[in-house]
């Protein structure tokens, strides 16, 4: 009877009600309420789904306390769960983002950016964000319980390329410590893309601005599409190998979908494969939400700085398109597409859209927001190339 007891007891121990009772367990359950936010705003809200359902649902598992389903193993077998396998595959070792360049790469029309080859300027000038972070992750280094060394800010400045994949490419290498924060913050703000992009560009434009109705985009050719990815790879090559992983898996893709000649390919890129990865990185992200990793000072101070970079970059992109239309009459642009200029691709160039057809309903701006879109992802990859090498170096002369 004694024993039967002592094992009623040990499993009482070892419920959910137990876990979540103990020291500490009250994070477990601010963190599984969150995960339903997240789970609400993808559902009801129609918040990026893809991305918030997957995120959510890895959120609620990791934080199920006795689950063992992502970080530490099943103490009494070792056993590791399912997602930490995702993650230690896919994420830590930095082949997740390579497969979603590879995907976007196949999903993306470089015509809009090659037709009008100056809204590149405007996906350069939304990176300021990372830039941005990276000198403010270093001051928050004076706070104490905050200790940001250069590659850490480095990393925690890819975030305001709002660039989930590459924030991630580039953690793995500078500063694999901080690998789950910031992939959080830095897919968290991908998803609320149109929470938060909107006020910001209504607040730096005026209503003629968005009123702006751009020329109609000259076709592109065929032969101009199979160029320009070889181009890009040949010029990434000779000057930034450093960013070649991420920049030649996007150009890979790209080729293969407009060749024409490896349609199998492609569509297994665009589809399959790309729904694959965006299940195992959602899930793998949105386990680093567990309360024990995400409830400190340093995790919140990375997803401020997140924001703060990320709305600098979104400024960055709208107030170079209002100097262009300054200095360029001529040819206005309408600044709303500055936005785009920041790498979530499509979601940007959607926001930037849907805020001008605010203003007029018969005002199309997607086509020319993908201009700066895509050139924001190439443009994240080239400022992740630029500090893998760099902040390295600098380090080594210290």
């Amino acid at each position: 009877m004694n024993a039967i007891l002592n094992g009623v007891v040990q499993l009482a121990k070892t419920t959910g009600i137990a876990g979540f009772l103990q020291q500490g367990g009250w994070g477990n359950l601010v963190m599984i309420l969150v995960g339903f936010v997240l789970l609400y705003l993808a559902i009801a809200k129609g918040f990026e789904p893809l991305l918030l359902v997957t995120i959510g649902m890895g959120c609620i598992l990791s934080n199920i306390p006795y689950a063992y389903i992502a970080g530490a193993p099943d103490p009494a077998n070792g056993a590791i769960g399912f997602i930490q396998i995702l993650y230690n595959a896919g994420i830590e070792s930095g082949l997740f983002p390579v497969l979603i360049f590879m995907g976007v790469g196949a999903m993306t029309d470089f015509g809009p950016l090659i037709a009008n080859p100056k809204t590149l300027l405007l996906g350069a000038a939304a990176q300021l964000g990372i830039f941005f972070a990276l000198v403010g992750a270093l001051c928050l280094s004076f706070i104490p319980g905050i200790n940001f060394d250069l590659k850490v800010a480095a990393s925690i400045g890819i975030i305001g390329g709002a660039d989930g994949p590459t924030a991630i490419y580039v953690t793995r290498y500078l500063a694999p410590d901080y690998l789950g924060s910031i992939a959080v913050a830095a897919y968290s703000y991908m998803a609320l893309v149109p929470i938060i992009q909107p006020p910001i560009m209504k607040a730096l434009t005026t209503k003629e601005e968005r009123l702006i109705k751009m020329q109609q985009l000259r076709a592109v050719s065929k032969t101009e599409k199979i160029v320009f990815p070889v181009m890009v790879i040949t010029i990434c090559a000779f000057l930034l190998p450093s960013a070649c992983p991420l920049i030649g898996a996007l150009m890979f893709g790209n080729l293969a979908k407009e060749c024409g000649v490896t349609t199998r390919l492609s569509d297994t890129m665009q589809n399959a494969l790309m729904n694959i990865v965006t299940i195992f990185l959602g899930l793998s992200v949105g386990s680093k939400m567990a309360a024990d990793h995400f409830l400190n000072i340093e995790t919140l101070g990375i997803l401020l700085l997140g924001m703060v970079a990320f709305s600098i970059g979104t400024a960055g992109g709208l107030l170079l398109a209002k100097l262009m239309n300054k200095l360029d009459p001529k040819h206005p642009v309408n600044p709303l597409i500055g936005s785009a200029g920041v790498s979530a691709v499509p979601m940007a160039a959607r926001v930037s859209s849907k805020v001008g057809q605010e203003a007029d309903p018969q005002n199309f701006l997607l086509m020319h927001a993908m201009g700066p879109n895509v050139s924001g992802v190439i443009g994240s990859a080239v400022a992740a190339g630029v500090l893998m090498k760099v902040v390295p170096t600098m380090l080594g002369m210290v």
